[in-house]
């Protein structure tokens, strides 16, 4: 009952979009989700279906069948045009385990953050927090995954430390490792560079305005 009353989309500063799934096609302006009645079940179709299910996907343009048998799979192309008709810098959405924590898509337009680390048990990922600053200077931090040796043994004691959240948001460990605006023509690196480092990536979303 508390996720039917759980807002389904938020907006961060007008300028960072975030959602669960992804984008809908019958999404054509952001007051749609502001007038999705809550608390509600989620329907199977549509557009609240689709800001929690719907997937991005490297291999199609537009919209294509999800494999999950519910929602869509969208292309680059559809999330550069949804966030340049919204006046948007990046989405942020979750739903699918990354190797790395996160995972930049449709050229650091969307990243996908995955939050808990070696999922349900059964898998080695990272997993990744994003912190979004007053300039909208985006970091991320990796919470690293624990071996299967190290999920199955006997802790010594409890004073025993787990350096999986130990990095430093404002990179005090050793600097930034990614610096880089979603709109450079030049990105600093590609989609897939999601590397676990020792300090968090770092990116702006947006240019700074006088009014900020």
């Amino acid at each position: 009952d508390v996720f039917n009353c759980l807002p389904v989309s938020a907006l961060v500063d007008e300028k960072i979009l975030c959602m669960h799934g992804g984008l809908s096609p019958e999404m054509e302006s952001l007051q749609q989700i502001a007038d999705l009645s809550r608390p509600c079940d989620v329907p199977d179709v549509g557009l609240m279906c689709d800001l929690l299910w719907s997937d991005p996907d490297t291999s199609v343009n537009g919209w294509g069948e999800n494999d999950r048998g519910v929602s869509f799979v969208f292309g680059a192309d559809i999330v550069c045009e949804f966030l340049e008709k919204h006046d948007l810098d990046l989405l942020v959405r979750a739903h699918q385990v990354v190797e790395d924590g996160y995972e930049f898509f449709a050229g650091r337009r969307l990243v996908t953050l995955f939050s808990a680390p070696n999922y349900c048990g059964e898998f080695d990922n990272a997993g990744g927090l994003i912190s979004v600053d007053e300039n909208l200077m985006c970091s991320f931090m990796i919470l690293k995954p624990s071996t299967r040796s190290e999920r199955f043994s006997v802790p010594k004691s409890r004073s025993s430390t787990n350096n999986s959240g130990n990095m430093s948001i404002n990179g005090s460990s050793g600097g930034i490792s990614n610096h880089v605006s979603p709109n450079s023509a030049t990105p600093a690196s590609s989609d897939n560079d999601t590397s676990t480092v020792a300090t968090p990536t770092t990116f702006m979303s947006t240019s700074p305005s006088s009014s900020r």
